[in-house]
């Protein structure tokens, strides 16, 4: 199969989608990979390195679109990269569908086979092409939130540590799944006073054996949520529903009750959102202000670390992408139901059914297609 790779065009995204130790990797199972001029370079990845290890340099991404069996990339593929795509190709990244129907449009008239990293499954419904990026982004968010915090950004000129004599600021993390566990334990390093909120009273206790005494948790009813909410100086947003959009869960009118200059960091942005007032922001101009909040709700927040997420990424990524270039689409499902998970969209029709439903399309299973 000829495997390609393309610079990624979303702002100030600086991943690329094969690393060259995984481009090598695709060459030695006998697969062809191209790769587009440049597009490593964000990770400091040179075209000489790409042609060392076997990939083909190609000089622009309308060649790699054409030429190539399997497009691998980090984001999802914004208009003019669909507008290149085309029937049986398939494509490997990110998609983010559900609060996205332009892109859900656009690659339902492609044809386009579109396997997404964020509904691949483990076991036990884990989501292991996801988690990387959660880590990261968890991680990022407070450090993005302690940034907002300060009085030249528009926010309460809060240090989350605090200094002896000085009370700590105030953390509250709204879900407990990867993205809240990472910022929970940067939040907690930094000496903040951290909360915790889910309604899973397994990973409330999981959290709570993990944290003791270092972070606090909280069933997430409504009451609570916003309690927590207004005795915030940020709130991190790390709420997820797989292939669905994120619920809303604070409110405009929650946002009356916080204190004045205090931040909110919408982790969930590229799933829509947690907050009613969120709407997607870039690392040119990341913050905007709703009532005296400071907004902070980058859409692709990992990609300001692009190395670290890259290789993290691509250990993942990897060994499926070997399996759909050794054995197809169609082969590499049917071997595994995990992997079976990611498909999105095939050939005109809607195979995840949370898209289906969000965004209104009929549902295809993807048994039917492998039947």
């Amino acid at each position: 199969m000829r495997v390609g790779t393309v610079t990624e065009i979303k702002n100030h995204e600086y991943r690329v989608g094969l690393t060259p130790e995984s481009a090598s990797e695709l060459v030695a199972n006998g697969h062809e990979v191209w790769v587009q001029s440049g597009a490593g370079l964000g990770i400091g990845a040179s075209d000489e390195l790409y042609s060392a290890l076997g990939a083909k340099v190609i000089a622009s991404a309308e060649e790699v679109f054409a030429g190539c069996d399997m497009i691998v990339k980090v984001k999802e593929p914004l208009a003019p990269e669909r507008a290149m795509l085309r029937e049986g190709q398939i494509l490997y990244t990110y998609l983010h569908l559900a609060p996205d129907p332009a892109q859900t449009e656009d690659l339902l008239k492609s044809g386009v086979t579109a396997i997404a990293y964020e509904t691949v499954t483990g076991p036990g419904g884990a989501l292991p092409l996801l988690k990387p990026m959660s880590q990261v982004a968890g991680r990022m968010s407070i450090q993005a939130g302690a940034t907002a915090l300060q009085k030249a950004q528009g926010g309460r000129g809060v240090l989350l540590g605090g200094v002896p004599g000085v009370m700590p600021g105030k953390v509250a993390v709204i879900g407990g799944g990867v993205v809240g566990f990472n910022a929970a334990q940067m939040a907690a390093g930094l000496g903040a006073d951290v909360t915790i909120l889910d309604r899973n009273p397994e990973v409330l206790e999981r959290l709570g054996n993990y944290f003791e005494a270092r972070a606090k948790t909280r069933f997430s009813s409504l009451a609570n949520l916003a309690e927590s909410v207004a005795d915030a100086d940020l709130v991190i947003g790390a709420v997820l529903i797989p292939g669905a959009a994120a619920p809303k869960l604070v409110t405009r009118e929650m946002l009356g009750t916080m204190k004045k200059g205090a931040v909110l960091v919408d982790v969930a942005i590229d799933q829509g959102g947690c907050f009613e007032t969120s709407h997607a922001t870039t690392h040119d101009d990341p913050t905007y202000m709703v009532d005296g909040i400071v907004h902070y709700c980058v859409a692709n927040m990992p990609g300001a670390v692009s190395r670290t997420s890259t290789y993290a990424l691509n250990n993942v990524t990897l060994p499926h992408a070997l399996a759909i270039a050794n054995l197809g689409w169609k082969g590499a499902l049917a071997r595994d139901p995990h992997l079976a998970e990611g498909l999105n969209v095939h050939a005109g029709k809607v195979t995840y059914m949370a898209v289906a439903t969000e965004l209104g399309y009929d549902y295809t299973p993807v048994s039917q297609l492998l039947a």
